[in-house]
């Protein structure tokens, strides 16, 4: 009987040993399937729009009807096997001051390098946002989208450094203000106003989570709304008055014969593309507005040849995914083992988030037309492997975090 007792209590010694082994390990095998499935599902989505609304555009410049998807596709390949490797890399790593300062110091450096003449490019617009890399016809780089990922990462690990000081002005408040007027200031010179008003709204939403004072968080609520008083103010007395006030009113009716040949005409033709797809849409790769009727529909507008070939239950579903991406990042972000990796869950979620809500709302005319992107959607290399890179952060995140 006592040699019974002996194994029994010997068996349950060993059951309580083991869980407590695997507990004490960084990361476990248990990434999140429902993030991956829905990033998977969205760019799998994302590369067919690109196929099927680049293929005139592609004809059109000269060139093979796959060329922008095939790049793409391309682009994705790297940003997936880094998404990989950054599921598996503890996101620790980045939480070392010398890693994320130097991620936030290159992508200013960058920010710099962009205006000059010679090493920053203009793409059929008067905005230099790209360096080129390999002379005519070669790569591009947008540095704004590697400061949305640095700025993430640098003030989230600067906010976890001086966590018992945030509650004051001079570490709460002032050195996130002078860094973020620094590169916001160098956006507008590009200029970039959508990239400065994601980057923006990121960084004020990492000082708010990061336990900043209420009083304190309103005073640069107050110095953000002033700043853009005087930006507006100062756009105004440099295009004159006349120029914003066409800008409402085409907004307002942009089929304005005044305005619709001119001004407004790509917004025109996004709504004849949403319109024209009805309720199950015209079938993929049957889109009429993207045989240059809807100027760069590979880019910025992607979303309105979707709701063309695939109709209303199409621009739903995305929409349903990109809710679903929301939801689950902001969950992980609940769930993160650390305040670190709360910080940088709820960055990058914001970041897909908010760009997804902006450039939907100005594809459907719900805002003004400005130069936005959709994630995982338009055409552009930086942007797709950012954002992957992004989501193997994530879901390194999901690794350590206890989900239910």
């Amino acid at each position: 009987m006592a040699s019974a007792a002996s194994k029994q209590s010997g068996s349950r010694t060993k059951t309580r040993v083991r869980p407590a082994g695997r507990g004490r390990r960084l990361v476990n095998n248990d990434l999140d399937g429902v993030l991956l499935g829905t990033v998977i599902a969205l760019l799998v989505i994302g590369i067919l729009m690109m196929f099927s609304a680049s293929y005139p555009a592609a004809i059109e410049d000269g060139l093979s009807g796959t060329y922008y998807a095939t790049r793409q596709l391309l682009f994705a390949g790297v940003g997936l096997v880094a998404m990989f490797i950054l599921s598996i890399v503890p996101y620790q790593f980045f939480e070392k001051l010398w890693v994320s300062g130097t991620a936030f110091g290159t992508a200013f450096i960058m920010l710099i390098l962009v205006l000059i003449p010679g090493i920053g490019s203009k793409q059929g617009t008067f905005a230099r946002r790209w360096i080129a890399i390999g002379g005519a016809g070669g790569l591009t780089f947008q540095p704004s989208e590697l400061m949305k990922i640095a700025i993430v990462l640098f003030f989230a690990t600067l906010i976890v450094r001086n966590e018992h000081r945030m509650q004051t002005f001079l570490y709460g408040i002032v050195p996130y203000m002078v860094m973020l007027g620094a590169v916001a200031g160098l956006m507008m010179l590009e200029p970039h106003v959508s990239g400065t008003l994601i980057i923006a709204t990121l960084a004020v939403t990492l000082i708010f989570v990061g336990g900043v004072r209420p009083l304190h968080f309103g005073i640069l609520i107050i110095v953000g709304v002033l700043a853009l008083a005087v930006v507006i103010l100062y756009l105004m007395h440099s295009k004159g008055f006349d120029y914003f006030e066409d800008r409402i009113l085409s907004y307002l009716d942009p089929f304005d014969p005044e305005y619709m040949q001119d001004q407004t005409w790509q917004t025109c033709q996004s709504l004849i593309a949403i319109g024209s797809g009805g309720m199950f849409g015209l079938g993929l790769g049957a889109s009429r507005q993207k045989y240059q009727y809807l100027p760069e529909a590979q880019n910025d507008y992607v979303f309105a040849i979707l709701c063309e070939e695939f109709g209303f239950v199409g621009a739903v579903t995305v929409i349903l995914l990109f809710c679903l991406l929301i939801f689950r990042g902001f969950y992980i972000a609940a769930k993160a083992k650390d305040k670190f990796g709360m910080l940088i869950a709820v960055g990058f979620t914001m970041h897909i988030g908010l760009q997804a809500l902006l450039n939907i709302a100005v594809v459907t005319k719900a805002i003004p037309p400005t130069g936005i992107s959709l994630p995982f959607f338009s055409y552009g290399g930086t942007a797709l492997m950012m954002q992957l890179a992004e989501m193997g952060v994530l879901l390194n995140i999901s690794r350590q975090a206890k989900l239910d």
